[in-house]
């Protein structure tokens, strides 16, 4: 019977293949029909497929080039093979219908260019899937499709004759069974929108509202905004208040720090000679600085022993005491003070104003001695009136000359040293000493000057040049201490001003 419905099929005869139903129906046995692939339109035709999976806001469109008489199962290998996923994972719906692996896409109304089904992939977890697991199930689909069509064919062949039945049974070969009834799908329903944000170093997907990843810690893209729509849950909404009260707290904290360094810094400034802390090594004498022993100064924050920067501030040349780590800030007035007594104190001011005079290009001393007035001079100013002394200079003699204007003191000043034998001798001496080095001229000020002991390191009583006594130069060059540029140039590029020299540098 069911091969003489099986040829009324293929024959088209319709109300013979109708009747041959109705009597196959009543021996209750199960029958498979399939139908051949020659029964459907040959060719192919491009379905336009929409995939999405859960976490997917969208879904991408994509063409795939199938059959009409493809069934589902066999166009789900295909995405495996062309897109990796595994068949496992894959839903299909077409025409709003869940599309189950026996249907053929014809069934489904698939038969035209440009028809439309959509994908949906499932989360492996989910599944759950492995790759043994893989390939186990697809042994099982291939072996039970085989176990069905040898139980078909032997069901077909052994079916007993019943009295009703008016036709003999014929000896029957493998027919095509056809696929059982599918059951009405219901209407697959979207997923409900997740909101959040995607983490762009892990992946992770975040709630909407943090403001940094909850795994690794990375920040929210710049771009993206919290959805007016969305409605935060219990446990976000107490996260939330946490970070507020966090960051209150924060800007608390940081309030308060301020305030307290603002009152340390304000008991610092009172004092004269900040001192240390913590337990130090000085640098100059390497010795070990206890707490409170040492000073630390304002500018640079170094840290020495009070004698080293004792002895810095006494042996200093310049107007400027400067840092002993040889950095370019310089002690305070105030620290200089609280480090010295009153008299060394009294004596470092002293200092510092003859090298501000020596070091002025327009100075004038008081010619009047052990006076120490001076001042700085205009060049449209001949005359220097002393406070300290009250005698009126002459900046153009360089001398006082009371009474008698400067062309006056310059001719008495030759006739005296002609005829008077004091100043005659004096001169001679002078000469001598010249001659036989034991004297020199300050290339400045063109004094003579004398080397009692010691280094060949001189300084000019008048103004205060510093002199090599090997070379007879100025020791720095005109910027003064430091200036390499000119003078003997002692130990520049390691090498001494003279074979003679005993350190004037």
């Amino acid at each position: 019977m069911a091969v003489c419905l099986s040829e009324a099929l293929s024959c088209g005869a319709e109300q013979e293949a109708a009747e041959l139903s109705r009597r196959l129906s009543r021996l209750c046995v199960p029958v498979s029909v399939s139908v051949s692939s020659q029964a459907y339109p040959q060719g192919s035709l491009r379905l336009h497929v929409g995939v999405e999976d859960a976490q997917s806001e969208t879904y991408i469109l994509v063409t795939v080039v199938v059959s009409p008489h493809m069934t589902i199962a066999q166009l789900k290998d295909k995405i495996s093979e062309d897109y990796g996923f595994p068949p496992a994972v894959q839903r299909w719906v077409i025409g709003k219908r869940l599309a189950q692996d026996r249907e053929t896409l014809y069934s489904h109304g698939v038969r035209m260019d440009g028809d439309q089904a959509f994908l949906f992939i499932l989360s492996a977890n989910a599944v759950p899937l492995t790759q043994q697991q893989h390939r186990l199930d697809q042994g099982h689909q291939h072996l039970e499709g085989r176990v069905e069509s040898i139980q078909a064919e032997q069901l077909l062949t052994s079916t007993p004759k019943r009295d009703d039945d008016n036709t003999e049974p014929k000896e029957t070969r493998h027919t095509p069974q056809p696929p059982p009834p599918v059951a009405k799908a219901k209407p697959a329903v979207a997923p409900k929108p997740k909101f959040g944000w995607s983490c762009t170093k892990c992946t992770y997907f975040n709630k909407p509202t943090r403001p940094g990843c909850e795994l690794c810690a990375s920040e929210r893209p710049q771009d993206y905004t919290v959805p007016s729509v969305y409605m935060p849950d219990q446990q976000e909404l107490h996260r939330i208040q946490q970070e507020k009260l966090a960051t209150m707290q924060y800007m608390q904290a940081q309030l308060e720090e301020r305030e307290r360094n603002y009152l340390d810094f304000l008991a610092t400034e009172e004092q004269n000679l900040i001192l240390n802390t913590t337990e130090n090594e000085c640098p100059i004498c390497l010795s070990t600085i206890q707490p409170g022993q040492g000073a630390v100064l304002r500018e640079c924050l170094h840290t020495f022993c009070r004698e080293c920067l004792k002895a810095t501030i006494v042996n200093s040349q310049d107007p400027e005491v400067s840092c002993p780590e040889a950095c370019e800030s310089k002690l305070q007035d105030r620290e200089i003070k609280a480090l010295l007594s009153d008299e060394e104190h009294l004596r470092f001011l002293e200092l510092r104003l003859n090298i501000a005079e020596s070091r002025a290009d327009h100075s004038f001393h008081c010619q009047t001695p052990n006076c120490r007035g001076w001042c700085i001079y205009e060049d449209d100013v001949n005359e220097f009136p002393c406070e300290l002394c009250g005698e009126n200079n002459c900046i153009l003699c360089r001398a006082i000359h009371n009474g008698m204007n400067c062309k006056d003191y310059q001719d008495d000043l030759r006739i005296r040293a002609e005829n008077n034998m004091t100043a005659l001798q004096t001169k001679q001496m002078l000469d001598r000493l010249l001659q036989n080095g034991e004297a020199m001229k300050c290339p400045k000020c063109d004094i003579i000057v004398q080397k009692k002991d010691g280094c060949d390191w001189i300084c000019c009583v008048m103004c205060r040049t510093e002199i090599c006594w090997v070379t007879k130069q100025a020791r720095w060059g005109p910027k003064g201490r430091g200036d390499t540029s000119a003078g003997c140039r002692c130990r520049v590029n390691r090498q001494p001003c003279h074979p003679n020299c005993q350190n004037c540098h």
